[in-house]
């Protein structure tokens, strides 16, 4: 098994013809990505990538193609609407990389899909990957191998890091899924630990945390009451200094809330294997096998 994606996931990508669209498309299916069908609005009737058909609605090509999942490719000023459009076709997950996308848009954008049976990805992330299957967003093919290693991580350079040192080492991922750093999200540690715990392929699970906000201090206490399985993390930031912001727009520390000892220690207490540095995560766990 994995979670979320698989060789059979049908997948739409929304901004297709773009620049960002076209390339990471060809490296997604390169991948073994089913993409079904692309989105552009005004360029129904085209062919993209790989003669991959192109709709001008995301619900036109689901009802032509079965498309159950989307990646989205747009600039921010169209994002919360490809979102919303994703949400609107009821398609069960959709992943959006876009970055920059303004807070009080993204507190529309989760008020409608809340409301709805849509999973959102991100935004301002990497994506997701069941190595050896399903690639839907810009991690590197070249660095995952299939195992049994669930990855979470809120940082896209993090999760290149520490997915290449565990291929490098002969340890596999099942799926390694980048949440993303902003304030406003779609899914959080808690949803993907869920959904790791009950994978039967998932063995271990990799967190990959950062200062600022409580969701690891919210994830521990998850870990502490229904995760089984040994669970390993990493929170960034340990350095920086207070109220300022450092690199996501979520991770800001704010007096003694946030921080990265309250973080480790909330993680510890929970039976956590902590890594002081991210070289050190594949370090404990080849240490405890």
């Amino acid at each position: 098994m994995s979670i979320l994606v698989n060789k059979d996931t049908r997948v739409v990508v929304q901004g297709i013809t773009g620049g960002q669209g076209t390339f990471h498309s060809a490296r997604m299916m390169a991948a073994g990505t089913n993409i079904v069908a692309g989105m552009t609005p005004g360029k129904g009737g085209q062919k993209a990538v790989n003669d991959v058909p192109v709709f001008n609605t995301v619900r036109e090509a689901v009802e032509q193609t079965g498309a159950n999942a989307s990646v989205i490719f747009v600039p921010a000023r169209f994002a919360a609407d490809a979102i919303i459009e994703a949400a609107d076709a009821e398609l069960p997950l959709t992943v959006c990389l876009t970055e920059h996308i303004p807070v009080m848009d993204m507190i529309k954008v989760r008020n409608y899909i809340d409301g709805t049976n849509t999973r959102l990805i991100g935004p301002n992330c990497p994506g997701l990957v069941t190595p050896g299957e399903s690639n839907l967003g810009i991690i590197s093919n070249d660095i995952v191998k299939p195992g049994p290693i669930g990855v979470v991580s809120k940082s896209g350079t993090l999760t290149y890091e520490v997915v290449y040192a565990l291929s490098y080492n002969g340890l596999g991922q099942s799926t390694c899924v980048g949440i993303g750093g902003d304030p406003v999200a779609g899914t959080d540690f808690i949803d993907v630990l869920e959904m790791f715990e009950a994978d039967d392929q998932t063995e271990e699970i990799i967190l990959m945390g950062e200062i600022g906000g409580n969701a690891e201090e919210k994830a521990a206490e998850y870990i502490k009451n229904h995760v089984s399985k040994p669970v390993t993390a990493f929170i960034a930031g340990a350095t920086a200094p207070p109220g300022r912001k450092m690199g996501h727009a979520g991770a800001i520390v704010d007096g003694d809330s946030g921080t990265a000892q309250g973080k480790q220690d909330a993680l510890r207490e929970a039976g956590v294997r902590v890594a002081e540095h991210p070289e050190q995560i594949v370090e404990i766990i080849m240490a405890n096998r």
